[in-house]
């Protein structure tokens, strides 16, 4: 399987950042916290050089809890600030803000040494199709001001949203980058709905992640949909198709059905929680 999705508006949208960056005192960087390091766009580094720098691991409540901490450790180490977050439930939100102005302290030293009293921190939002970006501005914000949607594209251009007289945060599409060197992470983004479905073969995915959860956690498939002990891969996706009553033609199993279950139980956290990456 081949990985890549790098329609039109993201370079536009890349241009647009690259414009806006002088008008940044922070990036704030969400990553899916099941794949920490796959869900980083490694052209935000090159972008955000000489910027202060906050990494967010949403959807944390869908991730080992135990992990998200290792991965806190291993993003301060690297000299980032970092924080757990789960956007959707509210998790983690009310400290962003104070968590905002610790990452900002040296410009607003700065900026007080200057004679600036009382600028706002703009900071830039940034991350991948699909983490959960606008999710999390309308939670901070604690107001429907970015648009949401489970599919990867939804936020298309720019918007400036003012949370207070402290911190304007500047909301930016999800973009990927050009070219997968490492078709591993890929296949990662695919996992997590961070590549459009549409251009993805399902069966294959759904194979793929049956094979990740037989290696790294065993028996949970075999409990959630009641089969039997996962041997054969595709054999799999037959059991859950059967468990499921996933049936064409009379009596035939739809696996490609089963595997649209599978990847979207995974998604939304019905299978546990699930961590693809260590650090």
């Amino acid at each position: 399987m081949y990985f890549q999705w790098y329609p039109g508006h993201m370079t536009k949208a890349r241009r647009m950042m690259q414009e806006n960056i002088k008008l940044i005192d922070l990036i704030i960087e969400l990553v899916d916290a099941r794949i920490p390091l796959s869900s980083r766009n490694p052209d935000i580094d090159e972008l955000g050089k000489n910027k202060a720098r906050l990494i967010l691991l949403n959807k944390a409540d869908l991730a080992e809890d135990a992990l998200n901490d290792r991965w806190i450790s291993y993003f301060k180490e690297k000299g980032y600030s970092a924080v757990k977050v789960n956007s959707k439930k509210g998790g983690g939100i009310k400290s962003i803000q104070s968590v905002i102005q610790e990452a900002c302290k040296e410009k607003t030293e700065r900026d007080r040494k200057r004679g600036i009293l009382n600028r706002p921190v703009r900071a830039m939002v940034v991350g991948i199709p699909n983490v959960g970006k606008s999710t999390f501005i309308n939670a901070l914000a604690g107001k429907a001001c970015a648009k949401t949607g489970n599919k990867p594209g939804v936020t298309k251009g720019k918007q400036w949203i003012r949370l207070n007289k402290n911190v304007e945060l500047l909301d930016t599409p999800g973009i990927l980058w050009p070219k997968f060197e490492d078709q591993e992470v890929g296949l990662k983004l695919a996992f997590i709905g961070s590549i459009k479905d549409e251009i993805l073969q399902t069966e294959e995915l759904a194979a793929e992640l049956v094979k990740f959860m037989n290696g790294a956690y065993p028996g949970v498939l075999e409990e959630k949909y009641g089969i039997p002990a996962v041997g054969d891969i595709y054999g799999c996706l037959r059991d859950i198709a059967e468990s499921r009553n996933c049936i064409v033609r009379g009596s035939e199993l739809d696996t490609g059905k089963a595997a649209a279950i599978l990847l979207e139980d995974f998604r939304a956290g019905r299978l546990g929680r699930i961590t693809l990456e260590r650090p």
